[in-house]
């Protein structure tokens, strides 16, 4: 399966372009981001990657695209498509992006 296949069998929309949720509380701490959402009253995690794409959630930037992105921004030999959409998956069932 290539990386454009997968973003089809993901509940993503690979056209989309994700924004963070507004009214979470985001804090950066020396090895990623501590994010509060008060809606769910939970605490998320995430490390550096996550906070990449994170931050590449502007509204801007579509979900096929943050796999290259990624790629470029960590000196990879391949785009890691699997692991982008299983973030940015993470990140919509977390209520974090939209």
């Amino acid at each position: 399966m290539d990386a454009t296949e997968l973003w089809y069998s993901s509940a993503v929309d690979s056209g989309a372009c994700p924004r963070v949720t507004e009214g979470i509380a985001i804090n950066e701490v020396p090895d990623g981001y501590v994010i509060y959402d008060p809606k769910r009253d939970r605490v998320h995690y995430l490390n550096q990657t996550a906070v990449l794409i994170l931050e590449l959630c502007n509204g801007q930037v579509a979900a096929s695209d943050l796999p290259a992105l990624v790629q470029n921004a960590f000196d990879l030999p391949e785009p890691p498509a699997e692991e982008v959409e299983k973030c940015l998956q993470t990140l919509f069932d977390e209520g974090l992006v939209g």
